[in-house]
């Protein structure tokens, strides 16, 4: 690709935003700033729920609650796309690993921004602690732009 068309696609923002749902406050607070940046860009979101089957059992295994409650997750994004007016595309899929389930998905999707939800302290990096397996995977991983919004423990106390 010609350096001026690079810069053109760059210039011109993304068209795709990838946000990985799950049932905590961040992740929901992550798809609403998805949201908020697709309707200024008329961009569409991928909400994607990851079920995470563990390698003792096959990938189709009956997982009725996980299943339910993934559900659940993307009726809401859905409603709340509906109410910034974005389009939004519901996808679940079941995996081993949730970080390259999500890496994948941007990938094969064409994201250009995947928006993940943490907690400030999930984030924190000492030599007792590293950052959650699935975020990493996505920092490493993602071909396109990542952006963590991260909370902090007052904002969850509010």
């Amino acid at each position: 690709m010609r350096a001026s068309a690079r810069r053109f696609r760059v210039a011109r923002g993304y068209r795709r935003l990838l946000v990985p749902l799950d049932a905590s406050p961040e992740s929901l607070q992550a798809f609403e700033m998805a949201c908020r940046l697709a309707a200024d860009r008329r961009a569409s979101v991928i909400a994607l729920t990851v079920i995470e089957v563990p390698p003792s059992l096959p990938l189709d295994a009956h997982m009725a609650d996980d299943e339910e409650e993934a559900r659940r997750l993307l009726e809401r994004a859905g409603v709340t796309g509906d109410a910034y007016g974005v389009r939004v595309v519901q996808t679940l899929v079941r995996a081993r690993d949730a970080g390259t389930a999500i890496v994948e998905a941007a990938s094969s999707g064409r994201v250009e921004l995947i928006v993940i939800g943490a907690r400030r302290t999930q984030l924190d990096v000492s030599p007792k602690r590293i950052a959650p397996d699935a975020i990493l995977r996505v920092l490493h991983g993602a071909r396109c732009r990542v952006m963590v919004v991260a909370s902090s423990e007052a904002e969850q106390a509010a």
